[in-house]
Order: C-alpha cells, then sequence, then structure tokens
C-alpha cells in the first residue's frame, strides 16, 4: 500500500503572500502539510517537531507537481541490466558527472552545435536524478526514488528512502528504506492525490467565489477559476507523455559511473 497523505489549513487561516499588498492565487491557497505512508512505513513525520501535525509543512501545490511531472519516468521500466545503476547511490560513484560537464569558457570541439549530446556519464547521472522526487525546498531534505520493475509476473514500484540526522532536522522513519509496491497501487496512489486535492481546491474555489474574496487579501477569482480548471488537466497530459530514453547511452554511462572499465570499453551491439 501507498498513499500520499494531507490536510489544508482552514481557508482563514492560510497565510497571504506579501506584506504590502496581501494577496493569494491557487499556489498559495493550498497551504498546508502532507507525509507519505508506504509498506506499514509512515516517511515525512518530523521528528523534534511541536506542531501537533508533524509532517511537512508546505504548499500542497509543490507536492502535487512534483509527483505528477516524476510518474512518466517512475512508469518506464528499467531494462534488468540497469538495475544496479538505478539501485546505486551516487556516493558511491567512481567518478563526479560534473567532470564531464564543459564550462562555458571552454574551449569547444563541436562548433558550438547546441544538438551535440552530453557525455553519456551525463546523461546517466540525469537518468538517475530523474527518478527522484524533489525536497529540495526542505532544509537537511531526505532523498526518495522511484523505479519500475518488470520480470515475469512481478510489475512494482521500488521506493528507496535516505536521510541522515544532522541533529536537528530528523525524520521517524529509519535512516535507510527500501520497499517495493505493485505499480498499480503506486498509480492508484498519484491519481488519488490528484482526485483529492483537486477536490479540496474546488470546494476551496467555490467558497471564496460565494464568499467574494478574502478581506483585505488581493485575490482574482476569476482568474483562480480558470487556473483550477486548468489544473485539473495536468494530470491527464502528463501521464500522456513517454520518455525518451536512449538506453545504450545510458548504459554507457552508467558502466562509467560503476567503475566496470572493462565493459566500458566492450564493443557495443
Amino acid at each position: 500500500m501507498i498513499r500520499y497523505r494531507f490536510e489544508l489549513y482552514p481557508l482563514d487561516e492560510v497565510s497571504p503572500w506579501g506584506s504590502d499588498q496581501p494577496r493569494l492565487h491557487w499556489f498559495g491557497l493550498t497551504e498546508g502539510w502532507y507525509w507519505l505512508e508506504a509498506s506499514g512505513q509512515e516517511l515525512l513525520c518530523r521528528t523534534r517537531e511541536v506542531h501537533p501535525h508533524p509532517y511537512i509543512d508546505y504548499y500542497l501545490a509543490r507536492l502535487w507537481e512534483d509527483v505528477i511531472v516524476l510518474t512518466p519516468e517512475v512508469l518506464e521500466p528499467v531494462p534488468d541490466d540497469l538495475q544496479p545503476f538505478i539501485a546505486s547511490d551516487p556516493a558511491q560513484w567512481t567518478c563526479d558527472p560534473l567532470e564531464f560537464v564543459a564550462e562555458p569558457d571552454e574551449e569547444r570541439t563541436d562548433d558550438g552545435n547546441a544538438d551535440v549530446p552530453d557525455h553519456p556519464v551525463v546523461t546517466a547521472a540525469i537518468w538517475h536524478g530523474e527518478h527522484h522526487l524533489d525536497l529540495g525546498y526542505l532544509r537537511n531534505p531526505p532523498k526518495l526514488r522511484f523505479w519500475r520493475t518488470t520480470r515475469g509476473d512481478r510489475d512494482e514500484i521500488t521506493m528507496d528512502w535516505r536521510h541522515k540526522d544532522d541533529g536537528e532536522i530528523g525524520f521517524t522513519a529509519d535512516p535507510a528504506v527500501r520497499t517495493s509496491v505493485p505499480t498499480t497501487a503506486y498509480l492508484e496512489a498519484v491519481h488519488t492525490l490528484n482526485r483529492e486535492l483537486m477536490d479540496a481546491m474546488g470546494q476551496r474555489v467555490e467558497e471564496l467565489e460565494r464568499r467574494g474574496g478574502l478581506p483585505g487579501v488581493d485575490l482574482d477569482l476569476v482568474g483562480l477559476r480558470r487556473e483550477h480548471e486548468d489544473r485539473r488537466h495536468w494530470l491527464a497530459k502528463n501521464l500522456d507523455r513517454s520518455p525518451k530514453t536512449d538506453w545504450n547511452v545510458v548504459r554507457q554511462g552508467a558502466r562509467l559511473l560503476l567503475g566496470d572499465v572493462q565493459r566500458a570499453d566492450a564493443p557495443t551491439g
């Protein structure tokens, strides 16, 4: 089982943006808190937190957007021979991908052609990173990755959680958690998050329309309704997107990053 859980702050407790002229918009109206439940684990629950809701206190729109953008990459099955690479931690890699990124002032050998592909190491590192749920807006953020494995009757999403308590920011989950759920369960969790947030925000928009806005807050009700109707289609549009992964290039880069020199030098078919 996997489920994104959240609560929104009551409408009158939402914090307007700006001090001189307070304003609100769709994103700001999603202020609340959230966490993740997976295979009996409760993730994103903080330690040393005196708040009655010791979860991530932020805007649900950010989580929702990041989950939607991440999902097409997560649903792309990872080939068997790349399983060791996708399961690896960048701290284990034998080289730094940044060493293969040309500096802007370096002499180029491609005549400035912007279509020249990145080095395979860079391509592989980017592909690996595209399986991370972005939590970089948090202090001492955890690392949370998802990838798909299909083999025989097995079709599942692996979830990998890593976090190092710095003595100030910590979470109740173990420092390292790796678990798997059926791909259908992962996809249902994404659809449920989308449906529940769209329903909650639809009710919020209707209430604001009835109330004529919020006292002292600049709020474009027509624009708010228009944006809400547009966001209702974001998930479907993203699920129609298919990653165009060049597996041969990712393999080349992965072999270098994992230090498999012999295989990296071998001819590819």
